[in-house]
Formats: C-alpha cells, sequence, structure tokens
C-alpha cells in the first residue's frame, strides 16, 4: 500500500500544511498545563477534551492504516496521541482524588474499551471490502461532533457580549487547520475527511466573525441606560441587587411597614 502521493504533489503539499497547523493547535493548550504544573493543582479543569482528542487521533490512525496515501495523516495523528497522552499523565498527576478517578475510568472506557470494541467489530465482523466504509463513518461523526463543541461557546459570547472566552488565534489556527484538511481530502476524493472540514472550516469563520463583532462593536460596557438582559449582565459584572429586587424579595407585611415608617417621617417633618 502506498503511502505517500507520488502522483499529484499537492496531496503532499496540504497534508504537510495541514500537519503543520495541528500541530500549532495540539500545542495550544501548553499554557493551561503549565499553569496546573506551576500550581500544582488542577483547579477545576476538566480532563474530557483531552481524552476526547486522544480518542479521535487514534480512531484516524487505524482509518489511516486502511487508505492509501495517507502517510501525513499517520504522522499527524500519531503526533497528537503523543502530545494528548502527556497532557493526560500531567491532569492526572495534579488531579483532585475525586477527578483522577473519573479521568481514569473515562480513559478505560473511550480509548481502551471503546476503542478495542471498534478495532475487533470492524476486523472480525466486517468485510474487508467495507472495513474502510464503516471506519470512515465512525471518524466522520466523531469528527463532526468535535467541531460542532465550540457552538456552545459561540452560544457563551452571544450571550454575555464578551470574547473572554474565545482566543482568536485558536480559531484562526483552526479555521486554518481545517482549509488543509479539506483540500488534502478533496485531492484525495475522501468524502470522510471533506465532510466535517466543511463544518470546521464554516463554524471557523462564524467564531472569527463573532469575535470581531463582539470585541470591536457590540462589546459590553455597563452603564445606566444599558440595554442590555440583567441575566447578560450578571454573567460579566459583578452580582448586585437593585432596591426593586428587595422590595420583591421583602414580605408584604415587611413592605407594608416600610410604608407605615415613611408616612411617620413625613408627618414627623410637616
Amino acid at each position: 500500500m502506498s503511502m505517500v502521493s507520488t502522483q499529484n504533489p499537492w496531496i503532499f503539499t496540504f497534508g504537510l500544511l495541514g500537519n503543520m497547523v495541528s500541530f500549532v493547535v495540539f500545542l495550544a493548550p501548553i499554557p493551561t498545563f503549565l499553569r496546573i504544573f506551576k500550581k500544582k493543582s488542577t483547579e477545576g479543569f476538566h480532563s474530557i477534551p483531552y481524552i476526547a482528542a486522544m480518542f479521535s487521533a487514534m480512531l484516524w490512525l487505524y482509518y489511516a492504516s486502511h487508505k492509501p496515501n495517507t502517510f501525513l495523516l499517520i504522522t499527524i495523528n500519531s503526533v497528537g496521541c503523543f502530545i494528548e497522552t502527556i497532557y493526560i499523565v500531567v491532569y492526572i498527576t495534579f488531579a483532585p482524588k475525586k477527578a483522577k478517578r473519573f479521568t481514569l475510568i473515562s480513559l478505560i472506557m473511550i480509548n481502551f474499551v471503546g476503542f478495542g470494541s471498534i478495532i475487533l467489530i470492524t476486523e472480525l465482523c466486517i468485510k474487508a471490502s467495507y472495513r474502510v466504509t464503516v471506519l470512515g463513518w465512525i471518524c466522520m461523526v466523531l469528527a463532526i461532533s468535535v467541531f460542532a463543541a465550540p457552538l456552545s461557546v459561540m452560544r457563551l459570547v452571544i450571550r454575555t457580549r464578551s470574547v473572554e472566552f474565545m482566543p482568536f488565534y485558536l480559531s484562526f489556527f483552526l479555521t486554518l487547520s481545517a482549509i488543509m484538511w479539506l483540500f488534502y481530502g478533496l485531492l484525495l476524493k475522501d468524502l470522510y475527511i471533506v465532510v466535517p472540514n466543511i463544518l470546521g472550516f464554516v463554524l471557523g469563520v462564524l467564531q472569527m466573525l463573532l469575535y470581531v463583532i463582539y470585541k470591536y462593536f457590540l462589546a459590553v460596557h455597563v452603564r445606566p441606560n444599558d440595554e442590555l438582559h440583567r441575566s447578560d449582565l450578571e454573567a460579566v459584572t459583578p452580582s448586585k441587587t437593585t432596591d426593586f429586587e428587595v422590595q420583591q424579595t421583602q414580605s408584604p407585611r415587611a413592605r407594608k411597614g416600610e410604608k407605615e415608617h415613611d408616612q411617620s417621617i413625613k408627618c414627623e417633618q410637616v
């Protein structure tokens, strides 16, 4: 089986560019883990994104091993598995007992039991002629679910009118990665690579547009006349209780007592 395309140099070009950009994306969590290492605590960070990323890389490795001209797909996902393993080891080392137990159970169930089951089923129950198709569908569904994950972050940006939790550079590199792998899949005529990266490209562009809009045009400015919904303000500003809210939480008897007190004060002033 040929691992590198010798017929179309553009396949190698876009695959190589995809490797370079994806490598940058894999390194994006380094500041988070340097912080964890420095403080010797996971500080509420979750391990599931790294377990899922490792599972995705393992699946794409298995898929690529059944396809020709996929050497560059194998290289980047091998690197991805290695980097995600380091992240998970660091997380387990400094996580509290409950988070550590959850991470280990998730790792065993997803990356060992889950991945092992896929290998056994495809190798023992699926004909060789259909194996690539089945693996392709599995990888495509997983990739789409991963690309759809930023929807929750986009919703948070719209609700809070703050781009604090959606760094522009990360959205940019994810979009660039989707473009590289989209062309790689098109040149390979591989539907299972093309489809999720179309979604990744569209969502990436939307994230960057949201960033520009809410960073430079609709940024939150807390003013007395601000028309933001109160729940949006609560998400980006310290919680404050207004006099109206205090009155709403008081009992009718307490409010009646306050009115009588105010009336007596007015009578004294007169």
